[in-house]
């Protein structure tokens, strides 16, 4: 089956949500990525940013918007807990250096056939080897505001562009700008691109640009090699802050 991004990811992404002891939400950006333990054993880990759970979701359980497909073709909005605290302590694994998380989650097998391959998530010479520049487009994905497209509870689509230069050496480098509006909401969504190709997950937002309490229109991306890295942190290896080895090259 070809590769066709945007799409996926409409599926793979999802709404994270927790509602706060003064009767608020606390919103963000997850995705699902079908990363198998060393063991070969199947699981579906969601990644978000870090603050999303540590700064926005105090209590121990969070929802994630699941979307189910009837016989018929129809989407409903099937929302699922997810058990992200046991009191104090964490039981998703954070990056040691980056705003990156990343926790294993039970869904529906219909769900977890959307999770996109982990093989998609761009190592740590990706950018270069696809010669990633500023001006070259980005799409990111996600739910501002915690808003959907679609009452069944689907993602929103922005386009961009790479706003920043230079994009490598990595370890001088994590991080790169996004041109495009960029709101509380997204964190945690990925950045990508989707072109003739190369089709890639390059990032997910860590933060929004704000400057005397403005909105600038930019958004902060850290790097997808972190979020390999995390991943690889969840069985136990030490996720350095340092870049990665390269692993194999997307899919074209």
């Amino acid at each position: 089956m070809a590769i066709d991004l945007p799409v996926d990811l409409f599926y793979a992404t999802v709404r994270i949500s927790q509602q706060l002891p003064d009767g608020k939400f606390g919103q963000g950006t997850g995705f699902l990525i079908n990363a198998p333990s060393p063991d070969g054993a199947p699981r579906i880990v969601m990644v978000t940013a870090d603050h999303v759970f540590t700064s926005k979701m105090t209590g121990d359980e969070v929802k994630i918007g699941l979307r189910i497909q009837d016989a018929a073709g129809r989407w409903r909005y099937a929302p699922q807990s997810v058990r992200i605290r046991n009191g104090n302590a964490a039981l998703w694994t954070k990056h040691p250096a980056r705003d990156v998380a990343a926790i294993a989650v039970q869904v529906p097998p219909e769900v977890a056939s959307a999770a996109i391959p982990l093989a998609w998530v761009a190592d740590a010479d990706t950018l270069d080897r696809y010669g990633m520049r500023a001006g070259d487009a980005l799409m990111t994905i996600g739910f501002p505001l915690g808003l959907s497209s679609t009452p069944e509870g689907f993602p929103i689509l922005r386009t961009g562009v790479l706003a920043s230069y230079p994009v490598s050496p990595l370890a001088a480098y994590p991080t790169f700008l996004m041109d495009a509006p960029i709101f509380s909401g997204n964190s945690g969504g990925p950045v990508f691109v989707a072109k003739a190709g190369a089709q890639f997950i390059a990032g997910i937002v860590t933060q929004q640009v704000e400057s005397e309490g403005r909105a600038l229109g930019l958004g902060i991306v850290t790097q997808a090699v972190f979020v390999r890295e995390t991943i690889t942190a969840m069985d136990g290896a030490p996720a350095s802050p340092q870049p990665a080895e390269p692993t194999s090259p997307p899919p074209q």
